[in-house]
């Protein structure tokens, strides 16, 4: 899988699901967009069609984004390294 960001190759799919030239983008939650991201994108696989199951766990999982901002105040505008 290729990452956006090199300093992110070291995060790895050790089950093979990803193929090795798949693009990939990671939203942590420290990035202070992500949990509105993470919502958007949920609603837009909802309007595609997307079960309900998938598009309820990523509304949930931008839940716990926004929990986390909340609790470590650490979110910020993101950046590269």
């Amino acid at each position: 899988m290729k990452h956006a960001r090199e300093d992110y190759n070291r995060i790895q799919d050790p089950e093979g699901k990803i193929p090795e030239a798949e693009p990939v983008f990671l939203i942590r939650a420290q990035d202070l967009t992500a949990p509105d991201v993470v919502h958007h994108w949920a609603d837009l696989a909802a309007a595609r069609g997307a079960s309900n199951e998938i598009v309820m766990s990523a509304r949930e999982q931008a839940e716990r984004m926004r929990d986390w901002q909340r609790l470590i105040g650490g979110a910020k505008i993101p950046d590269m390294p």
